[in-house]
């Protein structure tokens, strides 16, 4: 395992899971890796591709299989060069395309070059489009014994179900507020000390990431956070009727499409919690979300999620940032009581 997932507690029983499985030869020819944004996916599937193509595992402090790290596929593996491991990624359509998953066909029924086995990671599969994902099953259909699949999932993104029902699930859960902090303090020490966030940044991160540690510290060491705050003040003030919506849209511009609208999605998620009496997870947004949840049904805030769902499939074929966060900015201004609209 990777120094990196080994320092992952979080993942212990998906690794368990699926050491099990491997030591007894029954691990499955494709899993579905599926979690939320930032909890670590990638580095775990990278880390069960690691094991996968050891010649040589060891067995590590619980007596399970690890990779050796010492042997010429862990060698390969560390330098990114290993020529039986492939990974495919959304391009700057943000969706994986026909011609990836046919290069994945065609390297998944190749012999392997160096080690016993083939891993192909898909990162992202949830963003198949719709060629690339039946090009895709018909691998699943035809599995090759000697490659593993590993399909990445954000939480909520769909999958086909005939390529679900071909794939054994494996979830990696959000840590709770401690385990995510102790990763995340440990992540940012590694820093320079001049680069390292404080600790009410590194606070601010976790909560504006829901506890998922890789985003949080995405987010405490690059702009999202100041330029969120000023998207912020800008929704505030809009939905207040004090600065129209181009204005407040520019804001969100800045933020680019996809952190916009994970902004407006968490808010219209947090809205729907406290419409059944639960709490944000954007506390500086909680106030004024509560005060909307005590105006408003609960489904208006199922209807935004709706929303900010067709604002994603649009971003695929590259929909503008600006008029899609104004759309939505006038759906959420809405929900304001008619006395405190803007006129």
């Amino acid at each position: 395992m990777t120094d990196n997932a080994r320092n992952m507690p979080w993942q212990s029983r998906a690794w368990a899971t699926v050491r099990s499985q491997w030591s007894e030869g029954r691990l499955p020819h494709a899993l579905i890796i599926t979690g939320e944004r930032g909890v670590g996916k990638r580095a775990w599937a990278q880390a069960v591709a690691e094991l996968l193509l050891c010649d040589t595992p060891a067995n590590g402090e619980a007596g399970e299989p690890v990779a050796c790290g010492r042997c010429k596929q862990c060698e390969l593996f560390a330098a990114s060069t290993h020529p039986d491991l492939r990974a495919y990624s959304p391009e700057k359509s943000r969706m994986v395309k026909v011609d990836q998953v046919r290069a994945l066909s065609t390297f998944a029924v190749a012999s392997p070059q160096v080690a016993q086995r083939k891993v192909a990671i898909i990162d992202r599969a949830d963003q198949l489009n719709i060629n690339a994902a039946n090009a895709l099953l018909k691998t699943l259909e035809e599995p090759q014994p000697d490659v593993t699949l590993l399909l990445l999932q954000e939480s909520g993104r769909p999958l086909l179900p005939t390529i679900r029902s071909r794939c054994q699930t494996v979830t990696i859960p959000t840590p709770d507020m401690e385990a995510a902090n102790n990763w995340l303090v440990a992540e940012v020490q590694a820093l320079d000390e001049t680069a390292r966030p404080s600790a009410q940044v590194l606070a601010k991160a976790l909560m504006l990431s829901g506890n998922a540690p890789r985003l949080a510290l995405e987010y405490a060491t690059g702009e999202f956070i100041g330029l969120r705050d000023k998207a912020f003040e800008q929704f505030k003030q809009f939905m207040k009727g004090r600065v129209p919506v181009a204005e407040a849209a520019k804001a969100f511009k800045a933020l680019g499409l996809e952190d916009s609208l994970w902004l407006f999605e968490g808010w219209a998620a947090d809205l729907a919690r406290l419409s059944l009496g639960g709490s944000a997870i954007d506390t500086e947004a909680e106030e004024m979300l509560g005060f909307l949840a005590r105006s408003n049904p609960a489904w208006r805030a199922h209807a935004l999620l709706d929303m900010v769902k067709q604002a994603r499939e649009a971003g695929v074929y590259n929909a503008n940032p600006e008029l899609e966060a104004s759309r939505l900015l006038i759906a959420w201004q809405k929900l304001m009581p008619v006395k405190r609209r803007a006129g």
